[in-house]
């Protein structure tokens, strides 16, 4: 791919800072779209006590390193002063995991004034390289794909700031846009497909594991029940039974829910997906989703507050761990192994022979 967003990342002259080696042990929480405002239409209002106590009570602990994968302040709505006042708590525990070298913050498109402030505090990167020890692991926010964000931004932050901020519109981003939202995931596909890596992003607010999105995924659980079904008995039959049907009424959602013909395009086209790209989703809406990740596993979790949860976590087909006495509640959706995820890639990826061939520039 043509894009030196993508090229640089691949360059052994890599910001060294912007490593980070878990080959030998640690484990990596990556979160990201906070959207952190102050008053009227803050969109981490409804999870901001969930998200300080998952931080500070579950991976500050525990030793886990922290990757901030952009937009975790809303600065094209709000000045920085401002979130930092009605943020403080959050900021205290960003503190601690800076004191302890744990944090890892990089830049999106709603938050990159930050590069101009002096006094910030963190350290700030475009994009960060995990060295898992099988095979290597980009984060970046995945803005870098639309020339709407990188040549643009400030007119979006403008429209933000001062005409739908002060009717009390929230934000009008490639989130809330199907074409848009694919549009960034099949350039981090690509990138990802073409040099047998794995990428982490941000930006679409859609969470992603191994390359399907909860639509796609729903298809494929529903072949895998079916094909269990014929050999089940019993109680394993009816649930497989039940099982199936409640998924068909949320694919049906899900297709009310986005365009038809948005829905009908893949980001793997006719071939089947390989696991190269994983998306951690945001910490607004209903719940938060991240990526956790070691030296040997990725997984896809889901946190949220008992009784607000999504409506599939409820139906006790996924284990739901309780937060030392809160109402909080930490689920894993999606789990693999490294090693088969770099087997995947390795035997499904594109081959060295068809990389030149097919290959389409990015346009930044």
């Amino acid at each position: 791919m043509a894009s030196s967003f993508f090229q640089e990342m691949l360059s052994p002259m890599f910001n060294p800072r912007a490593v980070l080696d878990i080959s030998d042990g640690g484990k990596v929480l990556v979160i990201s779209d906070w959207h952190m405002g102050s008053g009227r239409g803050d969109d981490l209002a409804r999870n901001g006590d969930l998200l300080t106590e998952m931080l500070e009570g579950y991976y500050l602990p525990r030793g886990w390193y922290l990757v901030l994968n952009g937009d975790i302040e809303e600065l094209q709505r709000y000045p920085l002063k401002a979130i930092e006042t009605q943020w403080a708590p959050l900021y205290r525990i960003l503190d601690r995991f800076a004191a302890e070298g744990r944090l890892y913050k990089i830049v999106g498109n709603h938050d990159e004034e930050l590069i101009f402030e002096k006094n910030y505090p963190y350290h700030l990167f475009p994009a960060v390289r995990i060295e898992s020890g099988v095979l290597p692991l980009y984060v970046y926010h995945g803005h870098q794909s639309s020339r709407v964000y990188t040549d643009y931004n400030y007119l979006v932050r403008a429209a933000l700031r001062y005409f739908f901020k002060p009717l009390g519109i929230r934000n009008i981003s490639t989130a809330r846009n199907p074409y848009r939202r694919f549009y960034v995931e099949k350039q981090a596909y690509d990138f990802s497909l073409e040099n047998h890596c794995i990428s982490i992003i941000g930006h679409t607010h859609r969470p992603l594991f191994e390359s399907l999105g909860r639509f796609d995924y729903i298809k494929f659980e529903i072949e895998r029940l079916c094909r269990d079904y014929p050999s089940s008995t019993g109680v394993s039959r009816s649930r497989i039974a039940a099982e199936v049907g409640a998924l068909r009424v949320e694919l049906g959602k899900l297709q009310r829910s986005e365009r038809r013909n948005v829905l009908r395009q893949s980001l793997y086209g006719d071939r089947f997906p390989v696991p190269c790209l994983f998306n951690s989703g945001s910490a607004i809406g209903k719940g938060i989703n991240a990526i956790e990740l070691d030296r040997e596993q990725i997984a896809l979790v889901y946190w949220f507050t008992e009784g607000e949860g999504k409506k599939f976590i409820n139906r006790g087909w996924y284990k739901v761990e309780k937060h030392k006495g809160t109402k909080f509640r930490r689920s894993v959706l999606n789990q693999d192994r490294l090693e088969y995820v770099k087997a995947r890639i390795e035997l499904l990826g594109k081959p060295e022979s068809e990389r030149k061939e097919d290959e389409v520039p990015v346009t930044l």
